[in-house]
């Protein structure tokens, strides 16, 4: 066996190729997604939702809307029963009298009129609203809006044979986009403000807001 060398190592010559040894293998440490594939198998996804309601489940649902609209017009007819029988002024009520007055002369046969008419027929037109705003307010409802609009009030007339005379009053097809929107407001005429396609309405008496009693 020969003896090892202990003769040093010669020095490297200027611009020879020097030989580095091998990076090793850095060992990363395990992140936040390492488990990600076990854990997409410990929790599932989650279930598709539910189908569309049926037909039928749609005309049940409509049926239960209607009774609920009938009930709640039987119990308002049934609060007006009562104020009229608890009535007992008949000079002040909480429509103009000269509007009443004006109403009943359309007729060109009615010549006098009696000085308790007036009373019941305030009566009567307040009534008349009182239900209409209540349809109405139903088919809001049913849009899930709280704001009772001319549609609303289109759709309380479609529905019950009793206002079949206001369906050319309330007229129920409304233009649907702008073009037709502006076609509409030009066909008003000129000289006639209405508020501009796309842009909400600036008139103080777009809408209505009704106080609870």
């Amino acid at each position: 066996m020969e003896p090892k060398s202990t003769a040093p190592a010669p020095p490297p010559v200027l611009g020879a190729p020097v030989a580095y040894p091998a990076p090793a293998a850095a060992a990363y440490p395990a992140g936040p997604y390492a488990h990600a594939p076990a854990a997409a198998a410990l929790y599932p996804p989650p279930p598709p939702p539910p189908p569309p309601p049926s037909s039928a489940a749609a005309a049940q649902q409509g049926a239960a809307s209607q009774q609920q609209q009938q009930l709640q017009m039987q119990i308002f007819w049934m609060e007006q029963q009562r104020e009229i029988d608890a009535t007992v002024d008949f000079k002040n009520h909480n429509l103009p009298l000269a509007r009443i007055k004006k109403i009943m002369k359309a007729d060109e046969d009615v010549r006098m009129i009696a000085a308790e008419a007036p009373v019941v027929f305030a009566r009567a037109c307040e009534m008349f609203i009182l239900e209409l705003t209540h349809r109405g307010w139903a088919h809001a409802e049913e849009n899930k809006r709280r704001t009772l609009q001319k549609s609303d009030i289109a759709a309380a007339v479609a529905r019950n044979e009793v206002f079949d005379f206001l369906v050319d009053i309330v007229p129920r097809d409304e233009p649907k986009d702008a073009e037709a929107a502006a076609a509409a407001g030009g066909a008003m005429g000129p000289g006639i403000p209405h508020p501009v396609a796309g842009m909400p309405a600036t008139d103080s008496m777009g809408y209505y807001y009704v106080q609870q009693q």
